[in-house]
């Protein structure tokens, strides 16, 4: 079936759709990865975007129920050179069109993902729309009409509306008003949920913490009411800027506890210690993207994405830890006399590679040494 993929500034591609007619939108980027498609697509990071994955062929491993990092699909649509409607693994228990067939969620193939990663390259990530009906003007005026990334809150709009423990495969919803009582032995962390990843509750877990997530709606009045030892802010997407609960109640947090932050928990930090956020052209979409350790003088290969960076130039108390090798942007950095610490990009990897996971123990060390646990 035919689909037609319009962009803001007019340019379009024709090609198929592999998941039925259908129309949908948001900001088109890139993703670098050459595999990864179903962690990426549950990612809820990728809410409000079009990923076009700069691989050829995807889909030829299919989708199975280990491998996602969200309840469901958080990108609006997935656009690919091919897409593999056979898939050859042994853990596979999906194809790739039946996934996104199932969740509504649009897939489009046959268009040169070449150019258009080049034209988002030259001309910046825009906003975008995918349909098997309409005529390209009337499409690309409906792109323009799409808000704008910049501006808008969508980490409250994925965050979980209730609190919740992590099970180790799931999540399980608590009643505070009913009493809570932490149950591990280890320090207790209260987790933020802006759009979390699992793979990043798997590994605070693997670390020996008692975990509580709640929404990234929650007063700092609220986490105090827990006694926590430590707070951690996660990974989400949409602009950092106007998620203004949790500056302020993270502004509060860096004078009480030790505080961790990746991707989106990383901007609101940088934001409520003081520093700025921008947009950056296209952001920082992959697994393969070259990271130095300021501090060793290693170079790490992350993973990453994001469309936001933080400025902390003008703030003499934060010291630089990570920069990006590609652009030299700001990827990491820590208070030089709290126990605050902060990434940009993914140790968690999920997809990508694990050479930044020390990052969960160095957090941990942190609280230990702040807390004695």
């Amino acid at each position: 079936m035919k689909a037609i993929l319009a962009l803001e500034d007019g340019t379009w591609f024709e090609g198929t759709s592999f998941t039925g007619p259908g129309e949908t939108g948001g900001e088109a980027i890139f993703n670098t990865g050459m595999t990864g498609y179903q962690e990426i697509l549950t990612d809820p990071s990728y809410v409000g975007q079009m990923v076009c994955m700069t691989y050829p062929l995807i889909g030829n491993y299919g989708v199975n129920p280990r491998d996602v990092e969200s309840h469901k699909i958080g990108a609006e649509a997935l656009i690919v050179k091919e897409c593999c409607k056979e898939p050859s693994n042994w853990q596979a228990t999906q194809s790739l069109p039946d996934y996104l067939r199932a969740a509504g969620v649009m897939g489009i193939e046959g268009i040169d993902t070449r150019a258009l990663t080049r034209h988002l390259r030259i001309h910046g990530a825009m906003r975008g729309v995918i349909s098997t009906t309409g005529s390209v003007e009337a499409l690309v005026q409906k792109a323009k009409a799409l808000p704008s990334m910049e501006g808008l809150n969508l980490a409250d709009r994925v965050s979980a509306k209730n609190p919740y423990l992590w099970t180790g495969t799931t999540t399980r919803d608590v009643d505070l008003a009913a009493g809570f009582s932490w149950s591990g032995t280890g320090p207790r962390l209260v987790v933020y949920d802006f759009g979390i990843k699992w793979n990043i509750l798997r590994l605070l877990a693997a670390e020996g913490f008692d975990l509580l997530v709640v929404p990234s709606t929650f007063t700092h009045e609220q986490v105090a009411e827990l006694s926590p030892d430590a707070v951690f802010l996660s990974n989400g997407p949409g602009d950092p800027a106007v998620v203004t609960s949790a500056i302020e109640a993270t502004r509060v947090f860096a004078d009480k506890y030790p505080v961790a932050g990746i991707c989106l928990g990383h901007q609101l930090m940088g934001l409520a210690l003081g520093g700025t956020t921008f947009k950056l052209k296209f952001g920082h979409h992959g697994c393969n993207n070259p990271v130095l350790d300021v501090e060793s003088g290693k170079i790490e290969i992350s993973s990453q994405n994001h469309g936001f960076c933080v400025d902390i130039d003008h703030l003499p108390e934060l010291k630089v830890t990570h920069r990006n090798l590609n652009d030299q942007t700001l990827e990491g950095f820590a208070h030089r006399d709290k126990p605050l610490i902060a990434i940009q990009f993914h140790p968690e990897a999920a997809p990508g590679p694990h050479d930044s996971a020390y990052f969960f123990r160095r957090f941990r060390d942190l609280v230990r040494q702040a807390t004695g646990k």
